[in-house]
């Protein structure tokens, strides 16, 4: 899956609350992990982001080897949107 770096930084910062918590005890990876995966750039102890660059606009295009976390993640924000209308 093919998105832009500034969307995937706009759904992390879109998340609830504890979103980055709870999606990191989802897929059983660190909340480091979740926030490399979104963008950061604090790889340490092998953790990887799981994510190809490319520059350009929006801050370039990103592919997205698996995404499942970034799926989930906009589910998360779907069932926030649904509870506070």
């Amino acid at each position: 899956m093919n998105v832009t770096f500034e969307e995937l930084r706009r759904v992390k910062h879109a998340l609830p609350p504890g979103g980055v918590t709870r999606l990191a005890r989802e897929f059983h990876h660190s909340e480091e992990a979740i926030r490399n995966y979104f963008g950061a750039g604090h790889y340490k102890n092998g953790e990887i982001s799981e994510f190809h660059l490319e520059s350009g606009y929006g801050g370039g295009v990103v592919h997205l080897e698996n995404t499942a976390i970034f799926d989930r993640a906009l589910q998360l924000i779907e069932e926030r949107k649904e509870t506070v209308s």
